[in-house]
């Protein structure tokens, strides 16, 4: 899909029989282009349209570079997605002196917003400052994610350290909770890492247009884009608190698992060790001699039974004294 978005218009389909851009267009979107559109608007605009898999390349070399007076960028975005549950799609901006092409291959809400904000807002009336738009509800989008990841990992904690995961009734239920906690955190710690990957390459392209474009940057376009890469600078540290706290829960789940192990086999040592002495006993009286005092002694009965029952309390006394149980 191809549309021409200009200042103070909604966003239109391009006629691929048209032979020039819509008057006032600052911004080509491409979105999961078709071999048709892009033959079109590399005629049209003179640039080269790069491939899903030019934008997916990771080194640097690839998603930063300057081909004449056009920058051509890219970085992994996050489009539909869930506090636990996202998946990265790439995404490229082509730069020209008056026009912004953007190639994407799946909805992405801050395209969205932007372009809903070119239908009332003068003041985007240039590529450029789409762009920087764009780099902006990146950046607004990369934080309220990071806010809602952070209320997420404190529901974590609070179930870690005041749920009372080990309290529980039923080990059955503490165990489900358990894998819950844990199930999560490895949700959030993921998704934490793709926002992450998102920040960092919004920060990458909005330093390197700094460096490549600097002259070609208005006083308030230069400023916008210090302003992003200081916002990026501090919820990167923010992404890395969050991380550090979800490693700590993480330590802390995987203790209480290793705890309710610990409880488990402590339970099979007093079973073992209380139940051996009676069985001994049993073992005892229990032989086919003909020569055995109690068999004909009058208390042999109750004796063996009083000794038995013995055998097994007194261990139970001494673990009971150590705090075993």
């Amino acid at each position: 899909m191809l549309k021409a978005i200009s200042c103070g218009r909604e966003p239109a389909d391009v006629e691929l029989a048209s032979v020039s851009l819509p008057e006032g267009t600052v911004w080509i979107d491409l979105l999961d282009p078709t071999s048709e559109e892009i033959d079109w608007t590399e005629r049209n605009l003179g640039v080269r349209i790069p491939s899903r898999d030019d934008l997916s390349e990771i080194e640097l070399s690839s998603r930063l570079a300057k081909e004449g007076e056009n920058i051509y960028l890219s970085a992994p975005v996050i489009g539909a997605a869930t506090i636990e549950h996202a998946d990265l799609t790439p995404a490229g901006f082509i730069v020209t002196p008056h026009v912004l092409i953007t190639v994407r291959f799946e909805t992405l809400p801050t395209f969205d917003i932007v372009a809903q904000r070119l239908e009332h807002d003068k003041t985007l009336t240039t590529g450029m400052a789409v762009f920087v738009a764009l780099m902006e509800a990146i950046v607004d989008r990369g934080a309220d994610v990071l806010e809602h990841l952070a209320s997420a990992v404190d529901e974590v904690s609070k179930a870690v350290f005041r749920g009372n995961l080990r309290g529980s009734g039923s080990s059955k239920r503490s165990d489900f909770t358990l894998r819950h906690a844990l199930s999560k955190l490895g949700k959030l710690a993921d998704r934490s890492s793709k926002a992450r990957d998102v920040l960092l390459g919004v920060g990458r392209m909005a330093a390197f247009t700094l460096d490549m474009c600097h002259t070609q940057l208005s006083d308030g376009f230069h400023d916008q884009l210090h302003a992003v890469s200081k916002d990026i600078s501090s919820l990167s540290d923010y992404e890395g608190h969050l991380s550090d706290k979800a490693q700590f829960l993480l330590d802390a789940v995987l203790g209480f698992i290793t705890i309710e192990q610990n409880d488990i086999f402590k339970v099979l040592t007093i079973a073992s060790v209380v139940g051996v002495p009676p069985t001994l006993m049993a073992g005892i009286w229990g032989m086919n001699f003909k020569v055995m005092p109690e068999l004909n002694w009058t208390f042999g009965y109750p004796f063996a039974w009083a000794v038995i029952v013995a055998s097994g309390v007194v261990p139970l006394i001494w673990f009971w004294k150590r705090g075993w149980f």
